[in-house]
């Protein structure tokens, strides 16, 4: 019965004691991937693209914006002399640009993030990938996000090698 118990105590320290050099050998890396979003060109030729692609739609939504403003000034302005016929046929004009505007503007906004989030996810697949390769060429077991670590040795920050090397895929 003693051999079983020395033999089950030598057992328990030699697996604790593995479990802990296990633990203690695991490499991590920490990016910061909002800056990473920031630093890369790939953003700014998106954001560049978008603006550019929905161009015409946000034109049209701006002349429907300075009309309607200038109907409620007008309104605000001459409704004193108006009749109540022109009155009632301004009120339904400003109405109608009303809809509209509130209509294609929501519109505009839906299909833009629409856009921007197709355009999102294909460069976090890219920044993904560097940090993939990073990875493994570094032989880090886990990556973590900046934000989500307390304290992390500069040494351990990956983030400009990210950007550094999703920026080469332009």
């Amino acid at each position: 019965m003693k051999k079983f118990m020395k033999t089950l105590a030598v057992a328990t320290a030699a697996s604790s004691m593995l479990m802990t050099t296990a633990a203690m050998a695991q490499k991590v890396a920490v990016v910061n991937f909002q800056e990473v979003m920031s630093k890369i060109p790939q953003t700014a030729a998106v954001m560049q693209t978008l603006e550019s692609e929905f161009k015409d739609e946000q034109a049209v939504i701006k002349q429907l914006e300075s009309d309607l403003k200038y109907n409620l000034e007008k309104k605000k302005r001459d409704s004193s002399i108006m009749s109540k016929k022109d009155q009632e046929a301004l009120d339904k004009k400003i109405a109608e640009l009303n809809v509209e505007y509130q209509t294609k503007g929501q519109a505009l906004q839906q299909k833009a993030q629409a856009r921007q989030n197709e355009e999102t996810s294909k460069i976090v697949a890219l920044i993904r990938q560097a940090v993939d390769n990073i990875a493994a060429k570094n032989k880090y077991d886990v990556v973590i996000e900046q934000k989500s670590v307390v304290f992390a040795k500069p040494d351990s920050n990956i983030t400009e090698q990210v950007v550094e090397q999703v920026s080469k895929l332009n």
